[in-house]
């Protein structure tokens, strides 16, 4: 199984980014962590992170035919962008939305995820644990009809 870790904008300032609350581990940290976890889990993992919209609509595309799902963390674009809403539902891949802090106790723009409804499943709040989570669903997961 190959899964891509997509991570979007602003991703890449963990550790020094409002530490209260993200924490203070990095973003290469981070993707230790789910590294380790992926070779446990007999997983190949591809680790991008973009603070660009397009380039992350692109890796998602790219990833429909080389991997078998997508853990993504889109960032602030969760709550604004129609784009990668579209081409998440464009997948034959799941994907899982992870969010490090609890988008849903936190500002009220914060609370509505564009990307939810087209995502098998979302994790947040549970730092670097949601990421992790989010890895494990995809593994255990059954395929539904249609995806690859």
């Amino acid at each position: 199984m190959r899964v891509l870790v997509l991570h979007g904008p602003n991703l890449n300032f963990l550790g020094r980014r409002e530490t209260s609350v993200y924490g203070t581990g990095t973003l290469a940290q981070l993707d230790e962590a789910v590294r380790a976890l992926a070779t446990q889990l007999g997983v190949e993992t591809r680790h991008l992170q973009s603070n660009h919209e397009g380039a992350l609509i692109d890796a998602l595309q790219a990833a429909d035919d080389d991997c078998d799902g997508v853990v993504f963390n889109p960032g602030a674009y969760t709550h604004t962008s129609w784009a990668l809403r579209d081409a998440v539902a464009s997948l034959r891949i799941p994907v899982v939305e992870v969010h490090l802090s609890d988008i849903h106790a936190r500002e009220p723009w914060r609370r509505e995820s564009r990307l939810a409804e087209v995502c098998v499943a979302q994790v947040a709040g549970r730092g670097v644990g949601s990421y992790l989570d989010g890895l494990r669903l995809l593994v255990t997961r059954q395929p539904s009809e249609g995806e690859r």
